[in-house]
């Protein structure tokens, strides 16, 4: 009877110590918990890329100044075609640099960006007469720079941040105008106008950061842009960036 007991306590000792040495979650004592939310606290820098779709809406009498300026020669008339609206498809470059304040895994800040792109929509008219005068008439607008800052809000899910934006911001748009006509008493006949303008807009969007590693983190983006000016236009564009927070 006692070799019994003996042998029972220890194939029950040997027993706890196997329990003992598995994995907790092969055991099922330990509940597979939710990822360490990353710290987004702080400040951050980064460069960014972008390539997107330019509309600008040209006004059809945007050329009627200096349509009345050539002078048709005896028996020629000119007629004149109106402008249309502008499109064109290009990239850029910028940088962006904020501040994040984070509680628990809602995050919400302020950011300064600014992309220096190269749109150019390009819109021609071209008007033949009877009188076997023609005419052309074009708009070049063209939006280089433009600088904005952003309020965001964002969800921490574990290294991912999702987040929402809105902006406003100045930018630097060109209208290059010209208008030719031929015959003409001597030679074609060709008038034109180039102005710079300080132009004010408007963005939103949204977008994720990734971290990486020690503080770097990369960014995927879409941005809904619209530059309100006598010539307006709107942006609908795409971005990817790197950054690195303090």
């Amino acid at each position: 009877m006692r070799r019994f007991f003996l042998l029972a306590m220890v194939l029950g000792a040997a027993s706890g110590a196997q329990a003992a040495d598995m994995p907790d979650f092969l055991r099922g004592s330990l509940p597979a918990g939710p990822p360490p939310i990353t710290n987004w606290q702080g400040w951050y820098i980064g460069g960014q890329g972008s390539y997107g779709t330019d509309t600008s809406q040209v006004s059809p009498s945007l050329n009627n100044d200096l349509r009345a300026q050539p002078i048709a020669p005896a028996g020629f008339n000119y007629t004149w075609a109106n402008l249309s609206q502008a499109k064109d498809v290009a990239g850029g470059y910028g940088a962006f640099a904020g501040y994040n304040g984070q509680w628990d895994d809602v995050v919400a800040g302020i950011e300064a960006n600014y992309m220096h792109t190269n749109y150019a929509a390009l819109t021609t008219g071209i008007g033949v007469d009877p009188s076997g005068a023609i005419t052309n008439s074009r708009a070049l607008v063209s939006l280089t720079d433009f600088g904005s800052i952003r309020l965001r809000a964002g969800y921490a899910i574990g290294c991912f941040l999702p987040y929402l934006y809105a902006g406003v911001g100045l930018g630097n748009q060109t209208i290059d105008r010209s208008v030719s006509a031929t015959p003409a008493p001597v030679n074609t006949q060709t008038f034109s106008n180039t102005k710079d303008i300080l132009v004010y807009g408007y963005s939103a969007g949204f977008g994720v950061d990734v971290m990486m590693t020690a503080g770097l983190f990369m960014r995927a983006e879409y941005e809904y842009q619209r530059v309100t000016a006598s010539t307006e236009t709107t942006i609908n564009s795409g971005r990817l960036g790197i950054g690195y927070k303090f």
